[in-house]
């Protein structure tokens, strides 16, 4: 009986290392392992958008935005004022802004179990409602050693709100700091 179960324990770890690398893992720069995924550990990052109308939408005049940036009552807030969206008029027929809505505020931060949403969340203050994901406090401090000629005076970026331009892979919701460019600069690495 001691070498079944010792055959099927090894068998069993075997196969879990295969699948995934790593049976554990509390880095929040790597996935969580095969058993942390099995039950139900963070994924990293923010969730990628999985609504097309909303990626071509919002993608059409900017970054498109992962909903897990930003808590529920953030979207609500920007959902009700989109003739006045950061000076634009951005106004949607009255189906189509009830469907973001539902789709920002149902995939919202306060609502996710991505790492970097939590993480955003566990910064936010009781009642703060950021409309800018560039005013929450996760967000300034992760981005607090950036200088203005890496940002609003670089060409290439301009703005802490084209994410894209040096978050390489963050339209698929990944923000991890190996993945970052700063166009003219390179590779970022905090020191």
């Amino acid at each position: 009986m001691k070498r079944k179960t010792l055959a099927l324990s090894l068998l069993l770890s075997a196969a879990m290392i295969g699948m995934s690398g790593t049976v554990f893992s509390d880095d929040d720069n790597k996935k969580g392992g095969f058993l942390g995924n099995w039950f139900g550990g963070n994924k990293p990052g923010v969730a990628a958008i999985d609504n097309p109308q909303y990626l071509e939408e919002c993608g059409s005049c900017h970054f498109s935005y992962q909903p897990g940036l930003l808590p529920a009552r953030s979207w609500k807030k920007i959902m009700a004022g989109l003739d006045d969206h950061f000076g634009e008029n951005a106004e949607l027929p009255a189906e189509d802004a009830k469907v973001f809505e539902n789709y920002l505020t149902k995939n919202a931060a306060d609502h996710s179990s991505y790492k970097r949403s939590q993480k955003i969340m566990k910064y936010m203050q009781p009642g703060d409602t950021p409309l800018r994901i560039s005013k929450t406090r996760y967000f300034l401090k992760e981005h607090d050693e950036l200088s203005r000629k890496m940002v609003q005076d670089n060409s290439e970026v301009g703005s802490f709100s084209k994410c894209e331009a040096c978050h390489t892979q963050a339209a698929k919701g990944s923000f991890e700091e190996n993945e970052i460019r700063i166009p003219g600069f390179g590779r970022w690495e905090d020191d």
